[in-house]
């Protein structure tokens, strides 16, 4: 398996382009073979290509906001993905708290997932907590991965109460990268610091064949880079 960092986990170091491109030299020294954004912070996508040939890094995937995933909206989305050579391209949430709102939301990327197909590319939708929740006899999770291939957030399912093990093997048709997080009481955590049963996600995911992994920490600790090279450190310790 592959290893890839949300770059959301270093948001911390990134307030401009040129902070951008520099962050990607820092995650590429770490030993992450591949990013997934969460933002491109004005940068035009073959400028980013550049900097990511130039270091050997891949573009895995993208949270991008679901308006991006309108049919309005869907080709410049696809444009960008494309020349990143990006073959996945998700939202790192949207509406789901009602029956309509989730059906919805599978609705407009089910759409955009077979158009993306023309162009190589696969739409997926990453989970938090909530979306596990019982919405009277079924759930978002449900409704959206009917559409829609997911990221799994594992660190959020393992919250919501998911054995991530069986979830995984049951589902390895639907998921297509995960996330490895870590945490505790509903924060999360660098990897080994938390209360995720890790190795079952790490046994799962390989079962199944899952070509990336994915680091994301949504509240890093003292920073983004120093977090994430301890997670780094448990990955080539237990991964």
């Amino acid at each position: 398996m592959k290893l890839a960092i949300q770059l959301y986990s270093v948001r911390d170091h990134i307030k401009n382009g040129e902070d951008f491109l520099k962050i990607l030299e820092e995650v590429k020294k770490l030993g992450f073979e591949g990013v997934e954004f969460a933002g491109y912070f004005g940068l035009d996508a073959k400028t980013i290509k550049t900097k990511l040939d130039e270091l050997g890094l891949i573009a895995v995937g993208t949270h991008i906001g679901i308006s991006n995933y309108e049919p309005e909206n869907l080709a410049p989305t696809l444009e960008f993905c494309k020349t990143l050579g990006m073959p996945f391209a998700g939202v790192g949430g949207a509406p789901h708290s009602t029956v309509e709102e989730a059906s919805r939301t599978a609705a407009i990327l089910g759409n955009a997932n077979k158009l993306a197909a023309n162009d190589g590319i696969m739409v997926y939708y990453h989970n938090h907590t909530d979306e596990f929740k019982d919405l009277g006899g079924v759930k978002a999770i449900d409704i959206i991965k009917d559409s829609v291939p997911l990221e799994l957030d594992t660190y959020w399912s393992f919250y919501a109460g998911v054995d991530n093990y069986k979830y995984i093997i049951e589902n390895a048709e639907k998921i297509i990268l995960i996330h490895v997080k870590d945490g505790n009481d509903g924060t999360p955590s660098a990897l080994g610091e938390g209360q995720n049963d890790l190795q079952a996600v790490f046994k799962a995911a390989r079962e199944i064949g899952i070509e990336w992994l994915v680091l994301e920490n949504d509240n890093p600790v003292p920073n983004g880079l120093a977090d994430a090279a301890r997670s780094m450190e448990y990955l080539k310790k237990n991964l």
